[in-house]
């Protein structure tokens, strides 16, 4: 499997980022976390400079549409095939963009779509 950044991860065991990076783990995906706060969410490390990154095929959205806008140019720059919008983080704008530059914007649940084998 190609690797995702769980975008917006946390270290709090209650949030769905976190849930997630698990989820991702247990069916092999490679893991990559971006958060606020450094961390390890198992044996995945929570970085907070982007530049960190390389190589992401999919970037799965834990942030409101309220911040996203800060972090769109350094989306873009990281290249990914497609990026999955979570319940709470819908944002049209942003699909526009990321359409306009041949990268897939998914409106789902991560953790749906692990669960149903569609991730």
């Amino acid at each position: 499997m190609k690797k995702t950044l769980v975008f917006g991860a946390s270290l709090k065991t209650n949030r769905y980022s976190n849930l997630v990076i698990h989820r991702l783990k247990n069916h092999n995906i490679k893991t990559e976390a971006f958060g606020q706060k450094k961390g390890n969410v198992g044996e995945v490390q929570i970085k907070t400079n982007l530049n960190d990154f390389q190589n992401i095929h999919t970037i799965t959205l834990y942030i409101g549409a309220r911040r996203q806008p800060e972090y769109i140019e350094k989306i873009l720059e990281l290249e990914p095939k497609r990026v999955i919008f979570n319940p709470g983080t819908e944002n049209k704008d942003f699909y526009k963009v990321l359409e306009d530059k041949g990268i897939e914007a998914v409106v789902a649940c991560t953790l749906v779509l692990l669960a149903t084998n569609q991730y």
